[in-house]
């Protein structure tokens, strides 16, 4: 019998037809309940609605309000082969070199010239290409400079398809990372890049030739105002062109931007404002 009021229980607190509660309750209650709920979390929902809409004021759709950088923007190399910072391959074997001009022709494709004079402008060389906003009045889209890849020269890959793998005098194409606002030289010097090898390659490494003339990236490329302001962006390039190189040997390079207002790598960040990197032409001498 006392199994039988325990389960008459149960029954009872799931559905009293006497009272017709379920679970303890009438429908009113649940409904009281439920009402609270609904009105409970629209409540919530438009707090988080009406917050998000407020931090939504405050941002620029085209210019971050705050940047945490690095005071010297990163570099980085083409070809590049996976992640590694590796280029190794034999004069010999085309396929071992091939993936290389392959890379650097993709990578060239946007800055053909005839791309660059569809979408970019001719600017004035030495002088930063500076386009303000007029008090509210937001100057977007901003125009961008031409960069073209006959500004390469012998490694532009317009001469030489191969950018002189097959010869043993390759090159590599380097660009340093977008940083917005930044104007990288002061007193009308431009920022340049340099390239060496490491102590114990000093005399492995041979001559080196940049393009364009001097290793520059000139001032009419900044400064950047971001990807959704400046759209056509075509960053600047330098090409370093490895004329007599030893063969057959590991060589370590590292090269590295000048200017006299970018400070090098500091204890933070070491590897800021320069790139390292190993070469090593295999030949059958």
């Amino acid at each position: 019998m006392a199994k039988d009021g325990e389960k008459g229980g149960w029954k009872d607190f799931i559905w009293n037809p006497r009272t017709r509660e379920f679970l303890g309750r009438t429908a009113s209650s649940w409904g009281l309940i439920f009402l609270f709920y609904v009105v409970f979390y629209i409540f919530l929902a438009g707090l988080f609605a009406l917050t998000m809409y407020v931090m939504l004021q405050t941002l620029d759709d085209h210019n971050p309000t705050w940047q945490d950088r690095l005071a010297t923007p990163g570099m980085v190399i083409r070809p590049k082969a996976d992640e590694t910072f590796e280029i190794v391959y034999d004069i010999e074997k085309t396929e071992s070199w091939d993936s290389y001009a392959q890379a650097l022709d993709r990578f060239l494709e946007p800055y053909n010239n005839t791309v660059q004079a569809q979408k970019n402008d001719v600017c004035t060389p030495d002088k930063y290409f500076l386009q303000e906003d007029s008090g509210d009045v937001k100057n977007n889209p901003k125009r961008s400079c031409q960069f073209n890849r006959t500004f390469l020269d012998k490694c532009s890959g317009v001469h030489d398809r191969y950018y002189g793998y097959q010869e043993g005098k390759p090159c590599i194409i380097i660009k340093l990372n977008r940083v917005i606002g930044m104007l990288p030289g002061n007193n009308g010097q431009a920022p340049y890049v340099t390239c060496g090898a490491k102590r114990e390659d000093t005399d492995k490494i041979g001559d080196l030739q940049y393009f364009p003339a001097n290793g520059t990236f000139n001032l009419m490329y900044y400064p950047y105002y971001g990807k959704k302001a400046q759209v056509n962006y075509s960053q600047p390039l330098v090409a370093v062109k490895f004329l007599n190189i030893t063969a057959n040997e590991d060589i370590n390079i590292e090269c590295k931007i000048n200017a006299n207002n970018i400070p090098l790598g500091s204890e933070r960040d070491k590897f800021a404002g320069r790139v390292s990197f190993k070469l090593r032409i295999n030949t059958n001498n």
